[in-house]
């Protein structure tokens, strides 16, 4: 990418982060709460506390005033939800402000911030609707890590792009490296018409190898190629990630594979907290993740944050070699 191309993608990114000009992708949430009244609607409802609700409820915008959400059993996921509990998916609409779901025995009704949830008829849950912030969002940089990028410039990085203090997607690390723990937060952008892979796609590559899936992955299932999985290797042990233009984060500990030559002896492995919680627990890495950029080899690698068509944004990235 030469200085005019460059010059050119930052222009663009800085308007869509001062305005909505396709009208169905935003960039900040200023403006999406200004433009989109489903916006305000979408996300969680529950409580942060293990335990302190028998229910969690994720409701994920559609576009055009339709939703669907999701009844957790148990609480919101990392907050008492687990996989073995029942997760419920109801569908409704937004009709003169009131946004009623409906499905497989519950009703959900969501007015001015609170989310009443029925079932067979009865209220089981009032729920506010809350916003999440991971644990590990803006964490210290340890005094033996190294600062990938810190919002002043893109010094570490190839082809970096940085716009309103903010690294663009579609960059790879100058420096590589074997084995490390990684700090780094990322934000996808607010797509309610788009669905699947089309909601805010990037990802993490380890040595430009091993994808660690970044994408607006809320209200999903939890699979290999949502947030928080490896792509074409594990899905998460729990979908974690939280509604898009949130900051989220990852926390990330990789060790690399062992090679006698160019023959390799022992699978790389890797440990995941999403939002500060544990999604994948040392996972064997037993081959290289669709569309890496480096084939595996003993040879270190860099940090590769993938360009997918998307405008995803990172920030606070640190690393750590062991």
């Amino acid at each position: 990418m030469n200085k005019i191309e460059k010059m050119i993608l930052v222009i663009c990114l800085t308007l869509m982060l001062g305005s909505n000009t396709r009208g169905d992708v935003w960039t900040t949430e200023e403006s999406a709460k200004k433009e989109d009244p489903d916006f305000s609607v979408q996300g969680e409802y529950g409580t942060t506390t293990e335990g302190g609700a028998k229910f969690g409820v994720q409701v994920v915008a559609l576009g055009g005033g339709k939703f669907d959400s999701y009844v957790l059993e148990g609480g919101l996921p990392g907050a008492g939800w687990m996989k073995s509990k029942k997760r419920t998916k109801t569908s409704g609409a937004t009709v003169n402000g009131v946004t009623s779901c409906k499905g497989a025995g519950y009703t959900a009704i969501i007015k001015a911030g609170v989310l009443t949830l029925f079932a067979a008829g009865k209220e089981v849950a009032s729920l506010e609707r809350i916003e999440r912030e991971s644990p590990s969002l803006g964490a210290n940089v340890p005094k033996d890590a190294i600062v990938l990028f810190d919002g002043m410039n893109t010094d570490e990085w190839k082809n970096g792009t940085m716009t309103n203090g903010l690294l663009i997607h579609g960059t790879t690390s100058k420096q590589t490296f074997q084995s490390y723990t990684l700090h780094i937060e990322f934000m996808t952008p607010y797509r309610p018409l788009d669905r699947g892979q089309g909601r805010g796609n990037s990802g993490v590559y380890h040595q430009g190898r091993y994808e660690t899936q970044v994408l607006d992955s809320f209200g999903l299932e939890g699979e290999m190629n949502e947030t928080g999985g490896i792509y074409s290797i594990a899905a998460p042990l729990l979908n974690m990630c939280y509604p898009p233009l949130r900051w989220q984060t990852y926390d990330i500990n990789f060790t690399a594979a062992v090679y006698e030559g160019t023959k390799k002896i022992k699978n790389g492995r890797i440990t995941v907290k999403l939002n500060g919680v544990i999604i994948q627990k040392e996972v064997e890495l037993t081959h290289a993740t669709t569309a890496r950029p480096v084939k595996e080899g003993p040879e270190p690698g860099p940090i590769y944050l993938q360009d997918h068509g998307n405008p995803v944004f990172y920030r606070n990235i640190w690393i750590i070699k062991k």
